[in-house]
């Protein structure tokens, strides 16, 4: 054998066991693969993969070997083979507990718009972790991590979070263990977490899960360092904290979590992180830190935490901080600090966390702050005790200063009624900011709280506009201001993501608000009367009494007038005659807001009352004003209770009786005539308003007076009603009215009981898989079902359906359910209907032909059935050639149909149900391929007889 052959067998020898070696070195800890877009121009990214790398024994020669790492890119919805690029290491670094971590940094274009999935494939785990394959061989089995991007130019410069604190520290058996990554996301989107199968690539690119196990569940059945059982391992999916509480087997565990990237409700993005944890039975316990409570501040406070940590072993502490608000390449100056005066102390060791918040800190997601403590041994042998850790994290929310010194001032306007808002210059002139306007009627409160930014829901404030962050006033000269009425305003200063681009579409999703100003109440003249009182003083049948009163309208005293009182019958009623017309001089000194009407049959009818108010115009009288109906309050029986008394009563007027106490009032047998007041009750919800008499007076300041309720005895009632116009110049503030006297018995079958009525839901979720459904259909049904109250009167004959196709119409029967059956079914089929939009009651008739009082009135609205394509082809082969919705919509009275490019301008509008799209202009010039974003505001057929139109808003594909 030749000199030259024996050198070449001996090198391909040694080139084997280096392969050998390399294949089966037992090295890869932990990794994630984050990214962020670089160019404005092209979806160009920079992607970083962070490696933790087991330097202990053989694992260094490996980890040191590891140069390159191979990255695959490819789409995340296709199987299609992916394209792979090498890339050296850009840097490595010992952070301790024999980890380096090594980064590895490249730059890639993908092809266009679209969901795509980075992934990177690393030789070998670990050998021995417990958990992934029954334990076996661990050592064979590939690292693999992938991360999934949106990539869409209307998320900008978007970028992954990044995971700040490395995935390093020990777990002790029997000892709660936490890690949290530390994620930070500086575009200022949400981020939620969830527990994931670590995996292995299966082919080049993709990745298969690992037979895998809950590290919770291996060995022995364990339970929590406080002691209950079982013991836990979970994350957290709001914090991000994975906590495993506690170990109850040494040894080395690996497992995965997702960070799922959100905006505006859409996932733009998600992380795999893969980590290893490492338990042993230390000869230690772990260290505590004091949990810090969330903090909310308004930009510009500056924040002075104190933070502490505890060792009840009293060893050496190590405190240190990781967060965002570090960095001045993630957050803008000026940046926190962390600073821990006597690092090392025994037992206990304490920091102050400080940072001056400024206008650029301001965001709706808070920032995380993660605090770890470390500890190290005090004394004996080192060798045989394990540093343990202990984490808590602070979160911090920073919102806009309240915008100071708003005012509000009537003003004239061509338009009419107009009001000119005022406020100082806004403090945080941030770009592409904007101020929002809120009105309400009448001067509401809203909850002060420096954790509750912008106005609450529900408070009874509509946004009526916006204008710029530099501008300090607004007028308002809106449709539909009323005189009379007293408005309120608050602003609301809206701020873009942080780094945003303001010219991207949804640039200001996530960029949250400021703290709401301070109200501008204005109280507006009551220029105009209204009616104030509609209370019945009298009951009877023929000399039944009411008394009418409203405010004197804003006027120059002297100045001939006249006011005009007309009445109709009837709560509802709209026969109005006059029944007085009384001339005044506007004189505050004369009683002329009060008018008495006698001669009614109060017992048998509720009262309903309009004024008419003129002025003197060039020498005669005209109508300036006709003032809302009020009706009086109308007492009727209830469901006949055998031991108790059921009333009902309801007044149909322009204040607000709902939500405030009214009075309940019970004769007093021994002194007739006398009514001694047996409850107070706060009503909620919609009328009629009721109340159950058990004969138990609940109301003991002008005595007590309880009766034993009989079939035998009538008892005597009347109700007032406390409202309010909520509006501070009308006087008085709290309107009493009361309502006519009725005397019932418990045994009184004068009238049924209304029944309480459900209708068949529609499912829309589910109807929207299959929007087909109601594509040839132009018969619908509405199935209703009631129930008859068990302790009413049994005795009856018929159940009536009434229908009205819009809400607030006047319902009309539609049909009856007699016997036979006995007992009376109680459900009814409403057919032939052309949507299933509508409205419904049902009364029930007793066996005297007496008609109850309606059920709950039930509404059914269509399902808003609109669904879009992302995607259309016109290319001219008369396939997908045309953007429309797909199926056929259904129930849809009218569209407007707005496309824009991706630059914001429009580039076609329609009103066409169907859109039918080309793929051209308005013009019918042809369109380049690309993305276009479209609104389309439909208006869908509906229980209301104007209902406000759904916007769908998102984006839609040219391919050519």
């Amino acid at each position: 054998m030749t000199h030259s052959l024996l050198q070449l067998r001996s090198w391909l020898f040694f080139l084997c066991l280096f392969f050998v070696f390399q294949a089966n070195a037992t090295h890869f800890r932990a990794g994630e693969i984050t990214a962020r877009r670089i160019s404005d121009t092209s979806p160009t990214y920079e992607i970083k993969l962070t490696a933790y790398f087991d330097v202990s024994q053989r694992g260094k020669p490996a980890a040191d070997a590891a140069n390159n790492i191979l990255f695959y890119f490819g789409s995340a919805t296709s199987t299609s083979a992916r394209v792979s690029q090498s890339v050296a290491r850009n840097s490595v670094r010992d952070i301790g507990l024999n980890t380096t971590v090594n980064e590895y940094i490249t730059t890639y274009t993908f092809p266009g718009t679209g969901n795509y999935q980075i992934s990177v494939t690393m030789d070998n785990r670990n050998e021995n972790t417990l958990n992934l394959n029954k334990g076996i061989n661990t050592d064979q089995l590939n690292f693999y991590v992938h991360t999934t991007i949106l990539v869409n130019s209307s998320l900008g410069r978007n970028q992954t979070p990044t995971l700040l604190n490395p995935p390093i520290d020990l777990a002790a058996v029997g000892q709660r263990y936490v890690h949290n990554p530390n994620a930070y996301d500086a575009d200022g989107d949400s981020l939620s977490y969830k527990i994931y199968v670590p995996q292995e690539e299966g082919r080049p690119g993709f990745g298969i899960n690992i037979p895998y196990e809950d590290p919770n569940l291996i060995g022995a059945p364990g339970q929590t360092e406080a002691g209950a059982t079982p013991a836990t391992f979970s994350i957290d999916p709001i914090s991000g904290d994975l906590v495993w509480d506690a170990p109850a087997s040494p040894g080395q565990y690996n497992v995965a979590f997702l960070i799922e990237e959100w905006r505006d409700g859409f996932m733009i993005g998600r992380i795999v992180r893969d980590m290893q944890i490492i338990v042993e039975d230390a000869r230690n316990d772990r260290p505590v830190i004091n949990p810090l409570d969330d903090i909310c501040v308004e930009a510009g406070t500056r924040i002075s935490q104190p933070v502490t940590a505890t060792d009840k072993n009293g060893d050496r502490l190590t405190l240190t901080s990781t967060g965002g608000v570090y960095d001045p390449t993630l957050v803008k100056p000026a940046n926190a600090t962390f600073t821990v005066p006597q690092q090392g102390t025994l037992g206990q060791v304490a920091g102050t966390f400080t940072w001056q918040t400024g206008c650029d800190h301001v965001r709706l997601e808070p920032y995380s702050v993660l605090f770890k403590v470390e500890d190290a041994a005090a004394s004996g042998n080192a060798a045989l005790f394990r540093k343990l850790v202990d984490m808590t994290t602070l979160n911090i929310r920073v919102f806009g200063p309240k915008p100071t010194n708003l005012t509000a001032v009537a003003t004239t306007d061509p338009a009419g009624i107009a009001y000119r808002l005022n406020w100082n210059t806004y403090q945080c002139q941030i770009p592409g900011a904007r101020i929002a306007i809120y009105r309400s009627e009448g001067c509401k409160e809203i909850p002060e709280d420096v954790c509750i930014s912008g106005i609450p829901a529900g408070s009874g404030y509509e946004r009526i506009g916006q204008v710029a962050i530099n501008q300090t006033t607004y007028l308002d000269n809106q449709t539909g201001l009323k005189a009379g009425v007293s408005y309120s305003y608050r602003i609301v200063v809206e701020f873009p993501r942080p780094g945003a681009n303001i010219n991207e579409p949804g640039y200001l999703v996530g960029g949250g608000e400021s703290i709401a100003s301070e109200m501008a109440c204005l109280e507006v003249p009551t220029i105009m009367p209204v009616i104030t009182h509609v209370t019945v003083d009298q009951t009877s049948q023929t000399a039944g009494e009411i008394t009418v009163r409203w405010t004197r309208p804003m006027s120059r005293a002297g100045v001939p007038a006249q006011y005009k009182l007309m009445r109709a019958t009837g709560q509802t009623g709209t026969n109005f005659t006059t029944i007085a017309t009384i001339s005044t001089n506007l004189d505050p000194a004369v009683a002329d807001t009060l008018f008495v009407d006698k001669l009614l049959n109060t017992t048998d009818n509720a009262y309903r009352y309009q004024l008419e108010y003129s002025t003197t115009q060039a020498g005669s009288l005209a109508i300036v004003d006709v003032t809302e109906p009020a009706s009086s309050v109308r007492l009727e029986q209830g469901a006949a209770i055998p031991t108790s008394i059921r009333l009902n009563w309801s007044a149909l007027v322009p204040w607000n009786n709902n939500g405030t106490v009214h009075r309940i009032y019970r004769e007093d047998k021994d002194n007739p005539g006398t009514f001694n007041r047996i409850d107070d009750i706060t009503t909620q919800g919609g009328q009629p308003f009721t109340y159950i008499d058990d004969g138990i007076d609940k109301f003991p300041a002008d005595g007590t007076i309880n009766v034993t309720i009989s079939k035998e005895t009538s008892y005597c009632y009347k109700v007032e009603t406390l409202g309010s116009y909520n509006d501070r110049q009308i006087k008085p503030d709290t309107l009493l009215n009361f309502s006519q006297i009725i005397c019932l018995t418990a045994s009184d079958t004068t009238r049924p009981c209304p029944p309480v009525l459900v209708i068949d839901p529609l499912d829309c979720a589910e109807l929207n898989k299959t929007p087909e459904i109601f594509c040839n259909q132009n018969s619908f049904t509405n199935n209703l079902s009631w129930t008859y109250p068990q302790e009413c009167d049994q005795n009856l004959n018929a159940y009536r359906v009434y229908y009205a196709r819009y809400e607030g119409d006047t319902p009309a029967l539609v049909g009856t359910v007699t016997a036979p059956p006995i007992p009376l079914s109680t459900s009814f089929a409403h057919n032939g209907l052309t949507s299933f939009a509508g409205c419904y009651y049902v009364t029930a008739v007793n066996s005297f032909g007496v008609e109850s009082a309606p059920s709950n009135i039930v509404c059914k609205d269509n399902c808003p059935m609109y669904v879009l394509p992302n995607v259309f082809t016109p290319n001219g082969d008369n396939k997908n050639d045309i953007f429309k919705p797909f199926d056929c919509p259904a129930f849809v009275q009218s569209v407007e149909c707005k496309i824009f490019n991706r630059w914001g301008t429009q580039v076609y509008e329609t009103k066409d149900v169907n859109i039918n799209w080309d793929g051209k202009t308005n013009a019918g010039k042809e369109l380049a391929a690309g993305q276009y974003y479209y609104e389309v505001s439909v208006t869908f057929e509906s229980a209301t007889r104007n209902p406000k139109p759904t916007i769908i808003k998102g984006w839609v594909q040219i391919v050519k």
